[in-house]
């Protein structure tokens, strides 16, 4: 079956990480996050991968090629950025037959998706504690009866997790109207194929929808709670490292270093000496960790120093950052709650008690620079010697 994945969404909320790069290339463990979903589709036995993409196109076109393990790869182009109805149909053009759709920027369980792909047409479900948020479908019979988007009252704790099984028909609904945010959404396509067809539920084991940074983070933490240990790079006999640690070939670990996993220590790392690294961990790419410092639970993306005696906890970290002597993060409210962050305007809890900042490409802080909790600091932002940084910038 053809497999559609929808990756031409700005990422809007997941700014400052996302302001010089698209959302779907953002890493998620070894590999971008788009690529998770693609390897579930190809997991699942799609015959032909046709990646919807926008700005970002030349990014995911040079990760995937012409063929992804040995499955097919077209781009679609999306144009307008209108919406998920918008993006399906940049692609209907290369459809033939019944297809798939999954959102590029959400985690699904491999057989989940297998089962989904065999169970057409058909939805893919998640029970969520606030549904509120979300499209809510309604089964009876087994047989999806209806959705709604992100009604005030719920009619059921069923969300709707963006994957797919259309019948070949689907295609000629296309074009719906758009709805009251401006956009064109699949969700009105979804109504009228459940209208005229017997649309199978599947509920999934495991979903996430990454749409903001603390999400970044948890995607982080499932993907690498499954590595294997493995031992590549240059460790030092005086390190120590503990559980399923993964350190990539051309990465190096130092004397005095302990790192327990899971974490990944990716090509061309530097880490230590005496460097404490924990949770679930992601240094990336030519990446430095120095002297007495401590990471946990974080995301450290490319060629981003951390060099000496600082601290970096619950944090995702851009691209090329480099945190000056003595810099450290706070990552606990004193008053209990929840860690906020401003999202798009709007400060939003993360649900998390420990969060600590979201540091955008190329930022630079001076020696002695404290960041509070739920601070973000913008692509390029600079820090003073000695700095208590308690607001975004």
């Amino acid at each position: 079956m053809q497999v559609v994945i929808l990756a031409a969404g700005q990422g809007t909320r997941m700014r400052p990480l996302t302001e010089s790069r698209p959302k779907p290339m953002l890493p998620v463990a070894d590999r971008p996050l788009v690529a998770h979903t693609v390897d579930a589709a190809v997991d699942a036995g799609a015959s032909e991968l046709v990646i919807v993409v926008g700005y970002e196109a030349e990014a995911v076109r040079s990760y995937f090629g012409e063929q992804y393990r040995g499955v097919p790869v077209t781009f679609a182009v999306q144009q307008s950025q209108q919406g998920t109805a918008d993006a399906v149909r940049a692609a209907s053009e290369y459809l033939d037959g019944p297809f798939a759709v999954l959102n590029g920027d959400n985690l699904y369980d491999p057989e989940s998706i297998e089962t989904l792909l065999s169970s057409g047409p058909a939805l893919a479900t998640v029970r969520v504690a606030d549904p509120s948020n979300y499209g809510v479908i309604s089964v009876e019979d087994g047989r999806v009866t209806g959705i709604v988007e992100k009604p005030d009252d719920p009619p059921t704790d069923r969300a709707n997790t963006g994957a797919y099984v259309f019948p070949a028909k689907a295609r000629e609904w296309l074009d719906v109207p758009e709805s009251e945010r401006g956009e064109y959404e699949i969700t009105d396509v979804v109504a009228r194929v459940i209208e005229a067809f017997d649309v199978t539920p599947v509920e999934l084991d495991r979903w996430l929808d990454v749409g903001r940074p603390w999400e970044l983070l948890e995607a982080n933490e499932w993907k690498l709670a499954g590595l294997e240990r493995r031992l590549d790079g240059d460790v030092s006999d005086e390190g120590d490292l503990r559980g399923s640690v993964v350190v990539e070939d051309g990465a190096t670990v130092e004397s005095g270093v302990v790192i327990e996993g899971p974490a990944l220590i990716r090509s061309g790392a530097e880490v230590g000496p005496n460097a404490y690294i924990r949770g679930a961990t992601l240094l990336g790419e030519g990446t430095h960790v120095g002297q007495s410092v401590e990471i946990k639970n974080s995301v450290i993306m490319a060629e981003t120093s951390v060099p000496h005696l600082s601290y970096v906890g619950d944090s995702v970290l851009g691209r090329q950052v480099n945190f000056g002597a003595g810099t450290k993060v706070a990552n606990l409210r004193h008053d209990g709650e929840d860690v906020r962050v401003t999202v798009k305007g709007e400060r939003v809890s993360t649900g998390r008690r420990k969060f600590g900042v979201v540091v955008g490409d190329g930022v630079k802080t001076a020696i002695n620079t404290s960041l509070n909790a739920g601070v973000v600091l913008s692509e390029g932002a600079r820090t003073t010697p000695g700095e208590s940084v308690t607001r975004d910038r």
